[in-house]
């Protein structure tokens, strides 16, 4: 039994349990608390004050804050997840960088069915900007952005650095420069590109089950999406896009390290180079031809792209 069961164990019995110092206090109805809770208590005291500890540091943490893994000393990530808002991307990546590199997502307004979205992007930046000095004031900190949070999180380093704030690298994972997204390509022309790189993606896989398995979840992708295509996704998506197709991003002066899947997506996504007219310290790291780039933080690339990510560090 874990901590978070063995505590769900004591609320469902109306047993509270708190912190104070190095003891821990209990609020117990007479008979609540068994021979066998009264042990469990005793000997995980340390773990029980532990995730204390960090549920109430978590409690106090601003609302655009999702600690994907708050552990560790080096200077934090905080990511911006691509045009559909979803920090969780990053789930694989943070998974393979380790317990020692802490890693925050940063969750947009316009996704809870609460606020609206924001239609520019530098009112986006400032948004997350104010989230990451309320969390750590004066850095140093690390920003990354995928796909269309790309511009988001360039304009977030941008504002951070103009506050203060040390940003000791922007990483952008698969981010294509915003003026990609200006032009609209042929309906044909773009499927006849996606169904040859699914392709060359199956053709690679090694036997019918993997095939089989990556057509189910592509097809259930697809049917997500317009199971949400007039939902609150859909629109927080549609509205993104747009300023992201109006953003110019100015200048940086900060170091960018671009990660892209491979050489190929570089060719069919050429303005990526762009980045560097804004933001001169701009250096370019690539996968190998293997890379779903679709996919490119998840595993089995995740593995490529958090070796590429320390070697940038390092």
């Amino acid at each position: 039994m874990n901590v978070a069961t063995l505590l769900g164990k004591l609320v469902s019995r109306d047993v509270r349990v708190s912190a104070e110092g190095e003891q821990l206090r209990l609020s117990a109805p007479p008979g609540a608390l068994t021979p066998e809770l009264r042990e469990a208590l005793r000997a995980r005291k340390a773990e029980i004050l532990q995730f204390l500890r960090e549920a109430e540091a978590l409690a106090a943490v601003p609302p655009a804050i999702v600690p994907l893994q708050p552990r560790g000393a080096r200077a934090p990530v905080f990511g911006v997840g691509g045009h559909n808002g979803d920090v969780y991307a990053f789930r694989d990546l943070v998974r393979r960088l380790g317990e020692e590199q802490p890693f925050f997502g940063l969750w947009p307004p316009g996704l809870d069915g609460r606020s609206e979205p924001l239609e520019r992007i530098e009112d986006l930046g400032a948004y997350f900007a104010a989230q990451v000095r309320a969390f750590r004031p004066g850095g140093p900190c690390i920003v990354a952005g995928y796909c269309g949070g790309g511009a988001g999180a360039y304009e977030l380093a941008r504002q951070l650095e103009r506050s203060g704030v040390e940003v000791r690298l922007l990483a952008l994972f698969g981010c294509p420069h915003p003026t990609v997204y200006r032009f609209n390509l042929p309906r044909l022309p773009y499927w006849g590109k996606r169904v040859a790189m699914h392709s060359r993606v199956l053709a690679r896989l090694p036997s019918f089950e993997d095939r089989r398995k990556y057509l189910a979840e592509r097809i259930r992708g697809r049917l997500e999406q317009l199971r949400n295509e007039r939902g609150i996704k859909h629109r927080y998506e549609q509205v993104t896009l747009a300023a992201v197709r109006r953003y110019t991003p100015g200048e940086f002066s900060g170091r960018v390290c671009l990660f892209i899947p491979n050489l190929q997506w570089l060719g069919a996504h050429g303005a990526a180079g762009r980045w560097r007219s804004a933001a001169p310290r701009t250096e370019l790291y690539y996968g190998p031809d293997s890379v779903d780039p679709d996919r490119m933080l998840a595993e089995p690339d995740a593995a490529v792209f958090a070796g590429l990510f320390r070697r940038c560090l390092a």
